[in-house]
């Protein structure tokens, strides 16, 4: 939770380095709420025409719409990858894949042209 709350700290922070951790905790997390907006929604009755999704999801979505970005873009940052680097994603499917390995892909362990590494000062 600890890295959640790291994250929406840095709500629309675009510079700097995320770790892998911070990362993946975050998308954990926001996952997790996702599915929690979208049960509330259900039971509330705020479902909009059958569509499985309501009120309380879309305004959860879009709250987290520029944390999501960000910390992704800092994620880029910490494997030496400008945040553009985001748009590989639309090649279909290679582009996908290739964001995916940038994620998961380990830190550069020296300080790279948009930080320290994270891993270093923690």
């Amino acid at each position: 939770m600890k890295w959640y709350l790291a994250a929406l700290k840095k709500y629309a922070d675009f510079s700097g380095r995320a770790r892998r951790k911070e990362y993946w905790m975050f998308t954990l997390f926001v996952i997790i709420f996702a599915f929690v907006a979208v049960f509330l929604d259900w039971i509330l009755g705020t479902t909009i025409q059958d569509s499985g999704i309501g009120i309380i999801y879309i305004v959860y979505y879009l709250a987290m719409l520029l944390p999501a970005l960000a910390v992704l873009v800092r994620r880029l940052h910490d494997v030496g990858k400008s945040g553009w680097w985001f748009f590989i994603n639309l090649i279909p499917f290679i582009g996908s894949i290739w964001l995916f390995v940038l994620l998961v892909t380990d830190s550069q362990p020296e300080a790279n042209a948009y930080g320290e590494n994270p891993k270093m000062a923690a």
